[in-house]
């Protein structure tokens, strides 16, 4: 099935030549000029990624993130011209995935919305090819890629979804930033141990009463203990 992308960029040169670039990869690719008109597409067709600048007119690209998050868990790669370090926690804060800064390589975009796609959609057969995972009242389930607690389902991001995952099929081995970084960004990635501690302090709140599964291991990492 072809995937669809979402190019939230008033400049018209940039949302071209991305683009252009999108359609090389065989990639439907949706356009909007500014926050309600994204909003409205994504409401209409269904979309399977998102590249979503921040300084957007209308409606700004925190508040299109915000909204999406409410009711969905779509991978998102936000733009910004803008290099201020609490604006890349904010913008995992709401729940993006990704976060690259103007000016980019389109190229280097283009790697990492394939990366996500690759990772989000690919048929997931890990941990001896089951098709779930249960610890401690916390139920993953790969083919849906949703996760209850106690039977209640709760709504995770791309990101904190596959940090879980991770965590829990290493389940008693202390997992380091570093790690972690390169599992789930990838080795391009230029953000530092804010971003990973913001993501986990977003897990850990969504888990509630199971949130002490994800143990802190000072001057080390993280690990998931079970019996938590």
């Amino acid at each position: 099935m072809q995937k669809s992308v979402l190019i939230v960029e008033d400049e018209d040169i940039l949302r071209e030549i991305v683009k252009d670039y999108l359609l090389e990869e065989g990639y439907k690719v949706l356009e909007a000029v500014d926050g309600n008109e994204a909003l409205a597409i994504f409401d209409e067709y269904e979309v399977h990624l998102i590249i979503l600048d921040i300084m957007l007119p209308e409606l700004d690209g925190w508040s299109v993130c915000r909204r999406i998050r409410k009711i969905s868990n779509v991978p998102i790669i936000m733009l910004t011209a803008r290099v201020d370090e609490d604006d890349t926690l904010l913008g995992f804060e709401l729940g993006a995935d990704d976060y690259v800064t103007k000016p980019y390589s389109p190229p280097i975009l283009l790697a990492r919305v394939k990366r996500l796609m690759e990772s989000r959609y690919a048929q997931i057969s890990k941990t001896a090819h089951k098709d779930t995972l249960n610890s401690s009242g916390i139920l993953v389930d790969f083919p849906t890629r949703t996760v209850s607690v106690d039977g209640e389902q709760i709504s995770l991001t791309y990101t904190e979804f596959e940090i879980l995952t991770y965590l829990i099929q290493n389940q008693g081995i202390i997992i380091t930033r570093e790690q972690l970084i390169t599992k789930i960004w990838g080795y391009e990635f230029t953000g530092d141990d804010r971003t990973v501690n913001s993501h986990i302090r977003n897990l850990r709140h969504k888990l509630g009463n199971k949130a002490n599964c994800i143990v802190t291991v000072i001057r080390a990492g993280y690990k998931f203990e079970g019996n938590a």
